[in-house]
């Protein structure tokens, strides 16, 4: 019965109902529990797998809430929206880039974020390569793979993310630690799992080809409404933003 409350909270955050009995901590509390069930049920160690609180459109103070309730990892989809937020909040956080990126916003997205989830071809990966050299420092990123071949979506094609892989090996400023998709929208969680299981499959094929500055330690699948089949199949971060802040406000 416990559980079954537990999923209807979850479907109100989702759809957007309104539900006064929950706050931003709570609805972490939920989340990390439904987390660490998920792992154990596939013999994962719940701590393999990251929580990326998504805070696009929210406002600092409410990213505070999430901060204060334990939230490690930040994400964010534009680079001006995330630079005003870092001015004004706290710094013990870590700041992901999990948005399209465009090459005329890679230096400023290498000094304010300590990774890069949407790299989706050689040529940004060269810019941010040249632009964290000058930094000084080495950028953890993640390719961006397009498994569902909507317009919609950004990424590169499989075939296209092996061949680019050998290539990134000889860039010595960014570190390519693993891969990213996005699935189809749908509203059963079971829909995603084809697109998560076949990353996995890329990602293990990636491994083998034992690339120089090229490891294949993160899985960066799985968002409000299917995080738990990612964590089934293999997840290291998970972009929840909805179950966590709420709705985001209509444009």
């Amino acid at each position: 019965m416990a559980t079954d409350l537990f999923n209807l909270c979850a479907l109100c955050v989702l759809c957007g109902k309104r539900f006064d009995v929950s706050t931003i901590a709570e609805n972490l509390v939920r989340i990390r529990e439904r987390i660490k069930t998920a792992a154990l049920r596939v013999g994962r160690d719940p701590h393999s797998v990251r929580l990326v609180a998504v805070c696009k459109t929210v406002e600092p103070e409410r990213i505070r809430q999430a901060i204060e309730a334990g939230a490690r990892i930040l994400g964010e989809n534009y680079v001006q929206e995330a630079q005003k937020k870092i001015d004004v909040l706290e710094k013990e956080v870590s700041w992901h880039f999990i948005g399209h990126l465009q090459k005329n916003k890679a230096k400023y997205a290498v000094r304010l974020f300590e990774m890069i989830h949407s790299v989706a071809s050689f040529a940004l990966a060269e810019t941010l390569n040249g632009m964290a050299q000058k930094e000084g420092k080495v950028l953890p990123i993640l390719l961006q793979v397009d498994l569902s071949k909507e317009d919609t979506k950004f990424g590169a094609p499989e075939e296209e993310i092996l061949r680019m892989a050998e290539q990134l090996g000889k860039l010595e400023a960014v570190s390519i630690k693993g891969l990213m998709t996005m699935p189809p929208y749908s509203d059963d969680p079971e829909d995603s799992r084809p697109y998560f299981k076949k990353l996995r499959i890329v990602q293990e094929r990636m491994a083998q080809m034992r690339i120089p500055r090229v490891s294949m330690e993160e899985l960066s699948m799985g968002m409000s409404g299917d995080f738990e089949v990612a964590v089934e199949e293999g997840a290291t971060l998970l972009r929840i933003g909805t179950a966590i802040f709420g709705p985001r406000p209509m444009k």
